[in-house]
């Protein structure tokens, strides 16, 4: 095996070839831990702290390994920044010949058939759409792997892309006209050709289930899976092992149908008055579905009786057409897939509405104009361990939080993973002198109604002691809002609040005022990196429990209670520990920056269950003085202001 620790050091390649790297011991280890793993075939766990360069890390004993490996990273952009940036750094610097590709979901490519289709048709519901639609044209003749996510000139969450990108439902295979230049099928046949491959989560999660089998599976192929920002998969993996059905997706079949009819059975006019049926119960069932917010448990929704019955109607309906569609599939491809289609809806459908099922939860998501009817196992345990043991690969599972109270019991408990080498590395930074954990003191309990106006005053002198440059970190919408109200025109300081503009947009923003004060809930606890003085403070309304109120969690929490377990400590506490561990985790990002975390709930000190999140922070030097804080801050900016240039 090759001298990782050599490689990474200050003599090695990439500290010689790599702007700004330095030399870690933390790093060196991890990087001999998934050598070891990657060489031996096993299981390793590992918790690596911020700033210990876990990418480099596990990417330099893989590319050198000569294995085939899959790396699986939380989200799209981290994916991104892995393939486009921090694998190319490594490979070149280590001279490493491996093949390599980066594969996303097939609604990331854009699908030529699907685009030519939504040309002919010309249906748009503004301007706005046909611009977009021209432009998307214009990118298609030049683009050369088809990823949407190179052409920023067209909004993420516009409609149109669903109407030129394909699904597993509508893809028309080997009979698509535009098969031979596939992107997905172009992508995907990289991946299989590759010796390390980059993907996410959810493709990991949807490959191990089978979903997109059409075009062959991944790993079955691959010697080993890293997983990167584990702590995320036990819930992608709990989403995957489920199932779910839509009013959008009922609709869009009912709207492909119609095309691929029209095309290829018009001449059959008696098929009309079964799609006409179909459509007023879909109708039906908009209409009583999308009376309700959020996500609701099956059994608590108010009007369960009159929405089942809609469902049920259209059960019917979908049935009624089936014999027909099995009579027109020969007609053309898109009738085929529209009626296998049918078929798995058909199937979801009934999973929904048995009501004898078991450790499994229904419940109802309404997302803007659709309703969704899930079906979620609450123990993905036991079909994750069992599709880890059938590919017969070396797993590695890191991330920056992975431990609770320093053991990885619950990380391994919930993805039934029962032997495993452990690693736990603390960060290379210094967080004792570095940064000040502040509790202020005086607190109210955080159910009292002016709890959030008691953590805007507590954090005001803290941040005009910092100059602004903070993060207020909030576990409710409702809480963020509320604070934004009592801070507008009372700040020195910008004002930045989630939601006001994308979230890029707001960071980026963020970074170029170098004072302003920036107001986030759930996405900006993880995956935000600001280094620098820009951000100095760190204020956390509440530790991080979840809402007891989530069908899913309730289901879990009530099983795990009649098993006579106790789901607090077991479950929610633990749960909670991590996500306050990736919040505290955006202060310090690099080996010079400094500043103060501010946890504002009193249950830190005054619950015994505080003691576990206090033990699974950075080793942070805790003060519940106020002036002790301004001083740090004044020295930080003081030594700021002498270094500047």
């Amino acid at each position: 095996m090759h001298d990782l620790e050599d490689l990474l050091s200050a003599e090695g390649p990439l500290a010689e070839r790599i702007p700004a790297f330095s030399p870690r011991r933390q790093q060196q280890t991890l990087a001999v831990a998934v050598g070891r793993a990657l060489e031996g075939g096993e299981v390793l766990v590992a918790e690596a702290g911020t700033g210990t360069g876990k990418t480099f890390a596990y990417l330099l004993p893989a590319l050198l390994s000569g294995k085939r490996v899959m790396i699986s990273t939380g989200t799209k952009t981290l994916q991104d920044q892995l393939f486009h940036r921090d694998l190319p750094a490594v490979q070149s610097a280590i001279g490493a010949p491996a093949r390599t590709a980066l594969l996303k979901g097939r609604s990331n490519y854009l699908c030529r058939q699907r685009l030519a289709v939504t040309a002919e048709q010309g249906l748009f519901d503004s301007r706005e759409r046909v611009r977009e639609l021209e432009a998307v044209r214009s990118w298609a003749g030049v683009t050369k792997n088809g990823d949407i996510g190179e052409l920023d000139t067209v909004a993420e969450n516009s409609s149109l892309w669903p109407q030129v990108t394909s699904t597993q439902d509508n893809c028309l295979g080997t009979e698509c006209p535009e098969y031979s230049r596939c992107f997905v099928l172009e992508a995907r046949r990289a991946a299989q050709e590759a010796d390390v491959v980059v993907v996410n989560h959810h493709l990991l999660l949807a490959d191990m289930v089978l979903k997109e089998d059409g075009f062959g599976e991944l790993l079955p192929g691959v010697d080993a899976v890293i997983v990167d920002e584990a702590h995320q998969l036990p819930e992608v993996a709990t989403q995957y092992f489920g199932l779910s059905v839509s009013t959008r997706q009922l609709s869009d079949w009912l709207q492909d149908l119609r095309t691929e009819y029209l095309r290829s059975a018009a001449d059959m006019p008696e098929f009309e008055p079964g799609l006409a049926d179909y459509e007023r119960a879909l109708n039906a069932l908009r209409g009583v579905a999308s009376e309700g917010m959020g996500r609701q448990e099956w059994d608590a929704l108010p009007d369960r009786a009159g929405v089942r019955g809609r469902l049920e109607a259209v059960q019917a309906m979908l049935t009624a057409l089936k014999p027909v569609l099995d009579m027109l599939t020969p007609r053309s491809r898109g009738l085929e897939s529209c009626r296998d289609r049918a078929e798995l809806m058909l199937a979801r459908l009934s999973a929904f509405l048995d009501d004898d099922a078991r450790r499994q939860v229904r419940w109802v998501e309404h997302r803007g104009r659709q309703t969704v009817f899930n079906v979620t196992p609450l123990d993905a345990a036991e079909r994750f361990a069992a599709r880890m043991q059938e590919n017969h690969s070396a797993w590695v599972f890191t991330s920056a939080t992975l431990s609770v109270g320093g053991g990885f019991g619950h990380f391994r408990e919930r993805l039934g993973v029962a032997e495993a080498e452990e690693l736990l590395l603390g960060s290379p930074f210094d967080f004792e002198h570095h940064a000040l954990l502040y509790l202020p003191e005086r607190m109210p309990t955080v159910d009292t109604s002016g709890y959030t106006r008691a953590v805007v005053e507590a954090a005001r002198p803290v941040i005009e002691a910092s100059g602004g440059r903070a993060f207020m970190l909030f576990t409710s919408h409702r809480a963020l809002n509320e604070a934004a109200e009592l801070l507008r025109g009372q700040l020195d300081y910008p004002l930045l609040v989630q939601g006001e503009m994308p979230r890029r947009r707001l960071l980026e923003t963020f970074r170029e005022m170098g004072n302003a004060v920036l107001l986030g809930t759930s996405s900006f606890w993880e995956g935000v990196d600001v280094k620098g003085p820009a951000l100095s403070v760190v204020v956390i309304d509440k530790l991080p429990f979840a809402s007891p109120g989530d069908p899913v969690l309730k289901a879990r929490l009530d099983l795990m209670q009649n098993e006579g377990r106790n789901p607090f400590m077991e479950y929610q506490l633990p749960q909670a520990v991590i996500a306050l561990k990736q919040g505290v985790g955006r202060l310090i990002r690099d080996a010079t920056d400094k500043g103060v975390m501010m946890i504002c709930d009193p249950r830190l000190t005054g619950k015994p269950y505080g003691r576990v999140f206090r033990e699974s922070l950075p080793p942070m030097r805790p003060t519940r003085d106020l002036g002790e804080v301004q001083r740090f801050l004044w020295q930080v900016f003081t030594e700021e202001t002498e270094t500047a240039p």
